[in-house]
């Protein structure tokens, strides 16, 4: 067993996490006290469209349209809940922008660019 695990061996982090968990633990930490309309400040919403991870909701008093990611740093990342989760969890742990590119299969570059920015404004 100890040889089949020396070696490097990738494993689908983001597989294995729950992105419907995930989501629900996202909008807890990016909205303490809840989900309001970044306009307005309404609690008034519906859902407007559904999509894969991350619905859009519109406010019923001002109709602007957002998510739980509208005005942070992973606004425009369309990135899944569990890869967000984790890459929150590797800049928490020190981890190096170069492993957790690797490990999320995501561009280096743009991956120090946004922990630049989640460093810089802590979400």
């Amino acid at each position: 067993m100890h040889g089949i695990l020396s070696g490097m061996i990738d494993f689908p982090l983001t597989d294995l996490l729950d992105d419907a968990a995930c989501s629900v633990w996202l909008e807890q930490y990016l909205h303490p006290i809840g989900l309001v309309c970044p306009r307005c400040h309404s609690t008034d919403r519906r859902l407007f469209r559904q999509h894969a991870f991350f619905p859009t909701y519109r406010c019923r008093t001002c109709q602007r349209t957002y998510t739980i990611l509208t005005d942070t740093v992973f606004a425009k990342t369309r990135q899944r809940p569990s890869t967000i989760v984790l890459l929150l969890r590797g800049i928490a742990k020190g981890e190096s922008t170069a492993r957790l590119s690797r490990e999320l299969a995501l561009d280096r570059k743009r991956l120090g660019e946004l922990r630049k920015q989640i460093q810089t404004n802590i979400i």
